[in-house]
């Protein structure tokens, strides 16, 4: 076998060290705004957390675990937990199938698709802030949807929709959906693209109902794609704060309470930031264990799928 000449092996070296000064380059904005928005302040909230501290005074008051036993034995943060699952829950039973349905329709050649798809992604890009303002002033007492239900002749339906501890959250729920669904829409369409068109034709050919076709070749096509929307969704279920701090700063009496929005209540609110610190440790742990967990039993096979496409 012949040697490499000594110019070609050192303009190989030379390619090679640019293409890592360039990954480089590429990388460490990026890695620095990771480890000062991400890194950073979950080592200060671990470090805090041990303290019962409120933000002025010296930090001497070493408690140890005291604040994580405190945490979860509060009944308002037990619930509060309950109410990060019981979104969950709601969003795989209900806003999955919604998303996915939207998602095969406007999929179609239908007359407006472009349209539709604009109204059905808006509210996504809407911030979180201008949505939660609009929907509070809809569903004031007496406001727009009150008034309209009674001109509808469905006055026994008014509710107070945001004051009522046994319907706040699921108020709360319909208002999280109208707001992102738009994403999980637009996240199926892209998986729905990517799906050879002939395998649905030949199918169809072979006289597959449109059901049939859906349901054997659409789906588990797609599987990839509701596998990611699933690991999305819950981790963004676990960290809802902002429409239901605006809309109701979890109340009433703690009915629509979250884990952060119990952070921000106990950490900020009270200035108990070393408490406020431990139980952002805890939801780090649930949202840590829940992602390596997904990702080791769930995801692995479409990540070595995806790896082993690409090698090839």
């Amino acid at each position: 076998t012949s040697r490499p000449e000594p110019g070609r092996r050192g303009g190989h070296q030379r390619s090679s060290l640019r293409k890592r000064v360039e990954i480089a380059l590429f990388c460490t904005p990026a890695l620095l705004l990771y480890i000062g928005f991400v890194i950073v302040p979950m080592g200060m909230a671990i470090f805090y957390s041990p303290f019962k501290w409120n933000g002025l005074e010296q930090l001497d008051n070493w408690v140890g675990l005291d604040n994580y036993r405190r945490a979860l034995s509060d009944p308002v943060f037990q619930g509060a937990i309950w109410h990060n699952g019981l979104f969950i829950i709601l969003s795989l039973v209900i806003q999955l199938p919604i998303g996915l349905g939207l998602a095969l329709l406007v999929n179609r050649r239908i007359r407006g698709r472009a349209l539709l798809r604009t109204i059905l992604f808006a509210p996504y890009v809407i911030s979180e802030v201008v949505g939660a303002v609009a929907w509070q002033l809809l569903l004031q007492p007496d406001g727009p949807i009150d008034s309209a239900l009674r001109s509808a002749g469905l006055g026994h339906f008014v509710q107070l929709w945001l004051a009522d501890s046994n319907i706040v959250i699921y108020t709360l729920f319909v208002v999280i959906t109208w707001k992102y669904i738009g994403f999980a829409i637009i996240l199926f369409l892209a998986g729905l693209q990517g799906i050879p068109r002939e395998l649905q034709e030949a199918a169809a050919i072979d006289g597959a109902s449109a059901w049939k076709v859906t349901r054997h070749i659409t789906l588990p096509l797609l599987g990839p794609t509701i596998r990611t929307w699933i690991f999305l969704s819950i981790i963004g279920s676990l960290q809802l704060f902002d429409l239901v701090w605006i809309m109701t700063l979890g109340g009433p009496a703690g009915a629509s309470t979250t884990m952060v929005t119990y952070i921000i209540d106990r950490g900020f609110i009270r200035s108990q930031f070393g408490y406020g610190s431990a139980v952002a440790v805890i939801l780090f742990i649930i949202a840590f264990v829940f992602a390596l967990t997904y990702q080791r039993f769930v995801l692995r096979r479409d990540t070595e799928g995806a790896m082993t496409r690409m090698v090839g």
